[in-house]
């Protein structure tokens, strides 16, 4: 599981003409779900989004997460974030999970996350999306969470 993290001033998603999800200070995370990803990746992800150390403290460093500043999450589904672009011109899509287990995966990560008292607001799972956002900093980073190994 793969969340591309932003340290966001804003942002928000629009689909069609409804804005679905929005919030202010805090994390912008774009999330994939790769075939093989579970709860306990979904699980683990969430812990890491919700305390990576972005945000910055007294004296300047980013030493603070967002449980600690109490901002919020807006949680997008990307499945682009999965592909293959090892080589060629058009990226691969096999890594990814298929439609109904990348919204649960999806789903989950955002239970995790709730669960932990943050504020979160989502796009909608598989509809074409306009995101917005002022970036702060800019600050991005990208997590991910292997999904388990098969033999």
């Amino acid at each position: 599981m793969i969340a591309l993290i932003q340290r966001v001033a804003s942002a928000s998603v629009v689909v069609g003409d409804e804005t679905v999800g929005a919030i202010g200070p805090g994390i912008l995370a774009l999330v994939g779900v790769e075939r093989g990803d579970g709860e306990a990746e979904a699980a683990r992800l969430a812990e890491r989004v919700a305390t990576y150390r972005i945000f910055s403290d007294e004296a300047g460093r980013m030493n603070r997460s967002l449980l600690d500043t109490g901002g919020s999450l807006l949680a997008v589904s990307q499945f682009t974030l999965v592909a293959d672009t090892a080589s060629g011109t058009r990226p691969g899509f096999s890594r990814g999970a298929s439609p109904e287990d990348g919204l649960k995966g999806f789903e989950r990560f955002v239970d995790f996350v709730k669960a932990k008292g943050i504020a979160t607001a989502t796009g909608r799972f598989g509809a074409h999306m306009k995101v917005s956002l002022v970036n702060d900093g800019p600050v991005t980073f990208w997590l991910q969470v292997p999904p388990p190994r098969t033999s």
